[in-house]
């Protein structure tokens, strides 16, 4: 019997693991925050899915510099990202303030998740072929869901803000649940960090300006993350009216 060559096994470092260890971090993150929403613990619900998001934002960098990026990751993160800003956001604002509302927060919270995993699946698709919504110099087209799962949680960090003297309609949370959903399946251009430049010599303020941002998160977050969610509707505001002249301008 003639055996043919041993196939020669691939090694990998430990270190070149880390990027999917944050990927199963944040899903762990994410579940999580659905099990202290069902009890409750909005608070707690809230600060898992902002972990989340803040450990998406490293996972695809540190695989890229560590050059460990795999077909295997990707999945794992699109998944992940389904879970974290598709799923655990809208079953957030459902235990929060819809389980009264019958069959229409219930509507409201599918509608939100369907455009996520839409969403996903349209940034996957246009990965692998035209790249359509890649970070280009003008950014996405439609809202990434991170900052949609931040922009749904809006009306809950506006109760928690203050202290819930002026409660918020139901009405008003599920229209905000299916906008919100709507603008990650939209074609409105939307910013991104990943195009943004900056001069070597003024990078000193931008540490500072997130050393900041950190300081805010930990002392005031409700106020902090409700200023982050109105600054980022001014940047969509902002970037469609510059989209709007622009088509104008061409027609």
């Amino acid at each position: 019997m003639v055996l043919g060559p041993r196939k020669q096994r691939r090694e990998l470092s430990l270190l070149q693991l880390l990027p999917n260890f944050l990927t199963v971090g944040a899903i762990c993150a994410g579940l999580t925050a659905i099990r202290f929403a069902a009890i409750g613990r909005f608070d707690l619900s809230v600060g898992l899915i902002v972990l989340a998001a803040m450990l998406d934002g490293l996972d695809g960098r540190l695989a890229r510099l560590l050059k460990s990026v795999s077909e295997i990751g990707a999945e794992l993160d699109s998944l992940a990202d389904f879970l974290n800003f598709g799923v655990a956001p809208a079953l957030t604002i459902y235990f929060w303030a819809l389980q009264d509302s019958r069959s229409l927060g219930w509507i409201a919270v599918l509608v939100y998740a369907v455009c996520c995993v839409m969403r996903l699946a349209r940034f996957n698709v246009g990965n692998r072929a035209e790249a359509e919504d890649k970070p280009k110099v003008g950014g996405f087209v439609g809202v990434p869901s991170p900052a949609g799962a931040l922009l749904v949680l809006l009306p809950l960090l506006y109760d928690r803000l203050y202290g819930g003297i002026i409660p918020v309609p139901t009405a008003i949370v599920i229209f905000w649940l299916i906008f919100s959903g709507l603008l990650m399946i939209s074609r409105l251009p939307t910013p991104s960090l990943k195009s943004a430049r900056i001069y070597a010599e003024n990078v000193k303020f931008v540490v500072l300006g997130f050393v900041a941002l950190v300081a805010a998160l930990l002392t005031y977050p409700w106020a902090t993350l409700v200023g982050m969610d109105l600054a980022y509707l001014a940047c969509l505001v902002w970037a469609w009216w510059v989209h709007r002249r622009r088509k104008a301008k061409e027609s």
